[in-house]
C-alpha cells in the first residue's frame, strides 16, 4: 500500500474517532444551558449524555462484526454519515425527546463507525513499530477528544450556543465520509462472507441497556422493586446471552478470542480504565469546579488543559519510546500506580487555588493516563489474525465504553448516596487498583503475530 493511502487511512481514522470521543463529553458543560433552553427536568437532562453511552455500548460489538461483513472503509463512511445527521437534527431540535433520540441515534453510528477506525488502522499498518506509532496517534486523539469535548463546550456555549455543541460535528463528517469513499475505491477494503447475528446482537443490546439503566437510576430514590426487576432482567438476558452464543455458528465474539487469556485479561483491564478515563473524570470534575468552585463555562473547559496536554504529551512522545523496551504490562501497571495518587488528591483536597486542586491533581493522573492507554489497545489487538481484527476492536471499545458507562453511573450513585464527590473519585482509584491486579495476571508472551495483509488495488 503506497504511503499516502496509509496516511490518509490514519488521518481519517483519527478524525473519525475524534467525532466518536468528542461526542461523549461535548454536552458536558452545555447540559445546564440545554436544560433550561428545553425546560428539561433534571432526569431528562442526565439522559441528554446518557442516551449516548447507552447506544454506544449496547451495539459496539455488532458494529464489530458489521466492520468484517460489509467491509471497513464503507461501512465508516455510511456511520459517520448517519452521525452527522443525527447530529445535525440534535443541533436544531426544539424539543427535549427529540434531542435525547438524536443523541442516541449518534451512539449508535457511533457504535458502527469506532471499531471500524481502529480496524482500518490494524488492516493498514503491520504489527511493530509502524502499528504501535500509528496506534500511538489513534490513541492520543481518543484520549485528547474527551478532554476536547469538554473545552469545546465549555467555549462554544459561551460565545455561541449549545447547539453549536452538535453542530460542530458537521464540517469533520464530511470529510471524513469523502476521505472514507476514496480509501473504499483505492484499497482492499475486506468483506467476509459471514453474517451478523442478529437475536445475539438484540440480547446484548438489551442487557447493556438494563445494566446501564439499574446501575445509574440506583442513587435517584426509584423504587427497590424496579432497580430488582430491571437488575435482574439484566441478568437473565447476559445468561441467555452467553448460552446463545455457545450455540450459534455467527458469534458476536469469534471463539479463539474469548479463550484467548491475553485478550480477555488485557479486555477486563480496558474496562476498569475506562471507569476512570472514558466519561467519570471529566463528569465530576466539570461538576465539581462549576458548581463549587464558581468557575464558568469557559473556565472549567479551559481548567482541563493540564489533564489534556499532560497525556497527550506522555502518550506521543514517551510510551511509545518505552514500549520498545518494557512490555505492555509494565507499562499498564505505572502508569495506574502514578494515576492513582491523583485520584485520591482529588478524594482528599476539594478547594483552594487552581494549582492545588485541580493542576497538580490532574496532570498526574493525566501521566498515568498517557502511560496505559497505548499498552492496552496494542495488547488486546496482538496475535489477531486479520479476519477477527474488527472483533477484537470492538471488543476492546465495548469493554472500553461499557466501562466508563458502568464507571459512571456507579459513581453517581456512590456520590449521591454520599453526598460528595469524593466518593466519586474514591471508586475510580479503587478501579485503577483492580487494573494493576489485573495487568499483574497477563501473560508475559502472546502468541505469534499474524501479519496484516495491506495489498492494495488499482483505481
Amino acid at each position: 500500500m503506497s504511503t499516502w493511502l496509509q496516511r490518509l487511512g490514519l488521518w481519517t481514522s483519527c478524525l473519525a474517532q475524534l467525532i466518536v470521543v468528542l461526542d461523549v463529553s461535548v454536552v458536558n458543560v452545555a447540559l445546564p444551558s440545554i436544560q433550561a433552553d428545553l425546560g428539561l427536568s433534571g432526569v431528562a437532562a442526565s439522559w441528554v449524555a446518557l442516551a449516548y453511552s447507552l447506544g454506544f455500548a449496547g451495539l459496539l460489538l455488532v458494529g464489530a462484526r458489521l466492520a468484517d461483513v460489509v467491509g471497513t472503509a464503507r461501512l465508516l463512511a455510511w456511520s459517520v454519515a448517519a452521525l452527522t445527521l443525527a447530529s445535525l437534527i440534535g443541533g436544531l431540535a426544539t424539543e427535549g425527546w427529540v434531542l435525547i433520540a438524536a443523541r442516541a441515534a449518534q451512539g449508535v453510528s457511533a457504535a458502527a463507525a469506532s471499531p471500524a477506525t481502529f480496524t482500518l488502522l490494524t488492516t493498514t499498518h503491520a504489527e511493530g513499530p509502524e502499528r504501535t506509532r500509528a496506534i500511538a496517534v489513534w490513541t492520543a486523539v481518543s484520549l485528547a477528544g474527551g478532554g476536547f469535548g469538554n473545552i469545546a463546550s465549555g467555549l462554544l456555549t459561551d460565545l455561541i450556543s449549545w447547539r453549536a455543541t452538535l453542530l460542530i460535528n458537521l464540517p469533520i463528517g464530511v470529510c471524513v465520509v469523502i476521505a472514507a469513499l476514496v480509501l473504499h475505491r483505492r484499497t482492499t477494503d475486506r468483506c467476509g462472507a459471514g453474517r451478523i447475528d442478529f437475536i445475539g446482537a438484540g440480547l446484548a443490546t438489551a442487557a447493556f441497556t438494563c445494566a446501564i439503566y439499574a446501575v445509574s437510576v440506583a442513587g435517584e430514590g426509584v423504587s427497590g422493586g424496579l432497580l430488582a426487576v430491571v437488575g435482574s432482567l439484566a441478568v437473565a438476558m447476559f445468561v441467555v446471552l452467553v448460552r446463545q452464543q455457545r450455540r450459534t455458528s455467527h458469534k458476536l465474539v469469534p471463539s479463539d478470542l474469548a479463550q484467548d487469556r491475553l485478550i480477555v485479561l488485557g479486555n477486563i483491564a480496558t474496562a476498569l480504565t475506562g471507569a476512570c478515563f472514558q466519561v467519570g473524570l471529566w463528569y465530576f470534575l466539570t461538576y465539581r469546579m462549576q458548581t463549587q468552585f464558581g468557575y464558568s463555562p469557559i473556565q472549567a473547559g479551559l481548567a482541563f488543559l493540564p489533564l489534556t496536554a499532560s497525556m497527550l504529551t506522555v502518550n506521543l512522545w514517551f510510551t511509545p519510546r518505552l514500549m520498545n523496551r518494557h512490555a505492555p504490562r509494565v507499562l499498564i501497571v505505572i502508569g495506574a500506580v502514578v494515576a492513582v495518587p491523583g485520584l485520591l488528591w482529588l478524594t482528599v483536597v476539594d478547594d483552594g487555588p487552581f494549582a492545588v486542586a485541580v493542576l497538580v491533581p490532574t496532570a498526574m493522573i493525566g501521566i498515568g493516563g498517557g502511560l496505559m492507554n497505548t499498552p492496552l489497545a496494542a495488547l488486546v489487538t496482538t496475535g489477531v489474525r486479520p479476519e477477527h481484527a474488527g472483533a477484537a476492536s470492538g471488543l476492546m471499545n465495548t469493554a472500553k465504553q461499557f466501562g466508563g458507562a458502568i464507571g459512571l453511573a456507579a459513581a453517581t450513585t456512590a456520590a449521591a448516596i454520599a453526598g460528595t464527590d469524593r466518593a466519586a473519585f474514591v471508586l475510580m482509584s479503587v478501579a485503577l487498583l483492580a487494573v494493576i491486579a489485573t495487568a499483574s495476571a497477563i501473560p508475559a508472551q502472546s502468541s505469534e503475530p499474524q501479519p496484516a495483509k495491506t495489498t492494495g488495488k488499482a483505481s
